[in-house]
């Protein structure tokens, strides 16, 4: 019953996307050629030619929101995470409608079949259009959530959950579950051979039977999603689950015994038919790569350029604030824990650490210079790492990358710190915008950038950008 309603939500939202999409684009229409906000120097076209372009706005919108994955419908998916990912897929579907127009109006062209004007769509439509789309689109997704939560907040739709287990894995499962009551799940309580001992259950959730009565069990509190969290050795357990279950109209997720092993997604892979289970795969490869590759060639020579007459003049005030060189070389650890010679703009007293040896620099540092202070106040001695980012050493979003001599500290004392090298490191990432930064707790510092390398998408990097633009005026380190 759950598994068809998501079906039919997200018929419902393909549908509405469409409908909202050429809605947006005709709305952009009206407002760039009758509202009067912008003035007309090219005369007007008729409304006709933008009609007739809409059907193709009505597919793309679905393609480029199926492409970003809006579509796989997640219960825990935050409100944040809509936006971004309702406005990358606008944009993506507005990157697409200009390149399809112009490779329509070029083909038109070579084989002489129309009036190429008839394809042309102003620049100013197009980003009208990105704006009206992002609000009808994540508003009529705001609504569909305010009105699922009130449901669940009531008891109705709720997706009735058994766990099959009752050791430390199962009771985590149920700590999860229960925190997240707006997600709309009910734990009904524990399958564990465990009952047939009258053990008690687990924060008021009771245990419904043994593994042996899980058919019955299932049949009688209508379970819509059982949890599989039993432990390594339960094997037969296991399999005669999975045998009931395939006879149950019950949605299974598995839950290994392996947690103290993962710390980023498991993926599952097919070696010549044998199912292999990847414990350490990340998101950020292949396609991905050479996308964010791309942005952050773009960000950092677009920067460059706009800030090279404030770079030049900061680069001049350290100069002439401290005697030493103006820019910072040090070797940092990168993607695959390759060294690499970071840039920035010095801020110490030169030669800072010829008696102290490498150490974390403080927030009130007696090594700073005046000047220095301020640049790291406002973290404008990062800026020169745009140069890192342009020759591939590191990327504008990422794990902060680390000297190797703390490296090698910490890869003994952390077993999860070198995962933080899967990917490149990065002028700002998750960790830093949420306060995580410096000469602070190391665990802290790798469970962020762990969920950053984990949860990767596009829209997540332009959320940390924007992020890391509103709390700019925070202290550096």
């Amino acid at each position: 019953m759950v598994t068809r309603q998501n079906r039919l939500l997200v018929t419902l939202y393909v549908a509405s996307d469409t409908v909202l999409g050429m809605a947006a684009f005709l709305l952009a229409y009206a407002v760039r050629f009758h509202a009067g906000l912008i003035p007309v120097t090219k005369g007007v076209p008729p409304f006709g030619q933008y009609l007739a372009v809409a059907p193709f706005i009505g597919v793309l919108i679905p393609a480029a929101f199926q492409i970003q994955g809006i579509y796989r419908l997640r219960r825990g998916r935050s409100r944040v995470d809509d936006f971004f990912a309702v406005f990358v897929g606008s944009v993506l579907a507005v990157v697409l409608g200009i390149v399809g127009t112009l490779y329509l109006q070029a083909y038109y062209v070579s084989n002489a079949l129309k009036d190429v004007g008839a394809l042309e769509v102003s620049q100013l439509v197009w980003g009208f259009f990105l704006v009206f789309n992002v609000a009808l689109t994540y508003g009529t997704r705001e609504v569909v959530r305010e009105k699922l939560e009130r449901r669940w907040r009531a008891g109705i739709g709720l997706k009735r959950v058994a766990i099959a287990g009752a050791g430390d894995l199962a009771r985590l499962i149920a700590d999860k579950i229960l925190e997240h009551r707006e997600l709309g799940y009910r734990i009904v309580g524990f399958i564990d051979d465990a009952a047939s001992d009258d053990h008690m259950g687990y924060r008021g959730l009771p245990l419904l039977g043994t593994v042996d009565e899980a058919a019955e069990i299932l049949r009688r509190e209508n379970i819509d999603q059982l949890y599989m969290a039993l432990p390594l050795g339960a094997h037969a357990q296991t399999l005669h689950l999975l045998e009931v279950t395939g006879r149950e109209c019950v949605d299974v997720r598995f839950v290994p015994d392996l947690l103290q092993f993962i710390a980023l997604r498991a993926r599952l892979e097919d070696l010549d038919g044998v199912p292999v289970i990847s414990l350490n795969d990340v998101p950020l490869q292949g396609f991905n790569t050479a996308l964010k590759r791309l942005i952050d060639l773009g960000i950092a020579a677009v920067s460059l350029l706009v800030l090279a007459l404030p770079l030049a003049i900061l680069a001049a005030l350290v100069r002439l604030t401290s005697p030493g060189p103006v820019f910072y070389r040090q070797e940092r650890m990168g993607l695959d824990g390759k060294p690499f010679t970071i840039y920035k703009f010095r801020s110490m007293v030169h030669d800072a650490e010829r008696e102290t040896g490498p150490v974390f620099a403080s927030e009130e540092d007696p090594r700073r210079t005046v000047f220095g202070g301020f640049l790291r106040r406002y973290s404008l001695d990062e800026l020169p790492q745009l140069i890192n980012v342009l020759r591939g050493d590191m990327s504008i979003v990422g794990p902060r990358p680390e000297r190797p001599l703390f490296v090698e500290q910490f890869r003994h004392r952390y077993p999860q710190y070198m995962l933080r090298h899967k990917v490149k490191s990065g002028m700002t990432g998750w960790a830093q915008v949420n306060g995580w930064r410096g000469n602070t707790s190391i665990e802290k510092r790798i469970e962020y950038d762990l969920y950053y390398i984990e949860n990767w998408s596009l829209s997540l990097d332009i959320k940390i950008m924007w992020l890391t633009l509103v709390r700019f005026h925070t202290h550096a380190y």
